[in-house]
């Protein structure tokens, strides 16, 4: 059967609480594969809350759905502060950004105290600000930046990432609402490093089966490209769907 939409792959899964260094209780989940151990790890950080975006934004939820069966990875998705879904309400407020930097550090200490291995950011809209402002704060791999918009993360902040080891891949849609293609490369000319990706038809919510298996094939392509090409048919049991 096709895999497409909401389809729920098989994976171990697991509703976790993470706690952060300023007292909150933060809600999430981590996925990984069913009956092996995950190559690599997506800290996964969402879109901004206060324009609805939460743990299950759609690319979110069908990269837990689906990469831990198809590419072996384990995939952590959480509420930051004050955000909201199925899964429950995360304590706090949200903070613009600042007191965020405490949720990554919550996501990342969960990852270290699991010992889930090769951790990458994977940050879409908002999430790709905390990712720019504080992932390099954290032994990561590098992150994957989904339509940044770079309202929030500033010239210092995204140059600070100049001749830094870990990997910043960044996509950046045709048609995106903030940061276009063009824009973008030259935003992100303080880090002659950086694999600039512009994703033809694309829009900054990725909407559509073909947009939302492009971006998947571009994380794996980062983080574990021998699992490339990412089936597009599933043969065996079929969870329910996300």
């Amino acid at each position: 059967m096709e895999i497409r939409g909401p389809m729920l792959l098989p994976a171990r899964r697991e509703e976790i609480e993470l706690e952060t260094l300023d007292g909150l209780t933060l809600v999430g989940e981590l996925a990984v594969p069913e009956d092996r151990e995950p190559v690599a790890t997506l800290v996964t950080l969402h879109p901004l809350p206060t324009a609805g975006g939460f743990m299950d934004s759609h690319i979110l939820r069908k990269a837990a759905a689906r990469l831990p069966a198809l590419a072996d990875l384990a995939v952590l998705r959480f509420n930051t502060r004050g955000t909201t879904s199925p899964r429950g309400t995360s304590e706090g407020a949200f903070d613009g950004g600042r007191a965020e930097a405490f949720d990554l550090a919550a996501a990342m200490a969960f990852v270290h105290e699991r010992g889930l291995p090769r951790p990458w950011l994977v940050g879409w809209s908002f999430g790709t600000e905390i990712a720019l402002k504080y992932g390099r704060d954290h032994a990561v791999e590098g992150a994957v930046l989904l339509s940044p918009p770079l309202h929030r993360a500033t010239e210092a902040e995204v140059a600070a990432w100049a001749g830094d080891e870990r990997r910043l891949i960044v996509l950046v849609p045709e048609f995106d609402d903030y940061l276009r293609p063009d824009a973008a490369i030259e935003r992100f000319a303080s880090v002659p490093e950086a694999v600039m990706i512009p994703v033809e038809g694309g829009k900054h919510l990725w909407v559509g089966e073909s947009q939302t298996r492009r971006v998947l094939t571009e994380i794996v392509a980062a983080v574990n490209a021998d699992a490339l090409p990412l089936a597009t048919e599933w043969t065996g049991q079929v969870v329910a769907d996300a």
